[in-house]
């Protein structure tokens, strides 16, 4: 008869206990105890073209006065943090309280291909867009050159 074991522990027949040995690789999706590089953390979709670089943050029921986006030497960094208002209403009383604004932080680091100061930002419909257009190339006029 072979003696298995679950994780590091024998199996004391709860299902429970199975399935978080099972799933406790994977800490962000089913437990709280989170990672700190994964707090905070927000998906950003970067898309090019020919003329630019487009940086897409979804970010829903921030105003566009809680974001900040800096420009330093060639770190972009991008945050955004809302205070939650509570209130206080005797009337009503909140059963369960799931939605949370989280704050956030994402640095990137341009190259000399960016046109820095040309950088555009918009905030729409929860998605906060950035436009990175690239400098023009110049290009050396070819010339020839005479032997003396």
């Amino acid at each position: 008869m072979t003696h298995a074991k679950f994780g590091r522990r024998g199996f004391d027949g709860s299902f429970n206990n199975f399935v978080n040995d099972l799933f406790s690789e994977m800490p962000i999706l089913f437990k709280n105890d989170a990672p700190a590089q994964w707090k905070g953390f927000v998906p950003v979709n970067i898309t090019e073209t020919e003329k630019s670089y487009s940086l897409d943050i979804v970010a829903p029921g921030f105003d566009k006065a809680d974001f900040k986006v800096n420009l330093d030497q060639q770190i972009l960094t991008i945050s955004a943090e809302r205070k939650e208002e509570e209130t206080k209403d005797e009337k009503s009383k909140t059963i369960r309280n799931e939605y949370r604004f989280r704050s956030f932080k994402r640095s990137f680091t341009l190259d000399e291909k960016i046109a820095s100061d040309q950088i555009e930002a918009k905030y729409v419909n929860g998605v906060l867009t950035l436009n990175l257009p690239k400098k023009e190339e110049q290009k050396t006029a070819s010339k020839e050159i005479s032997i003396l």
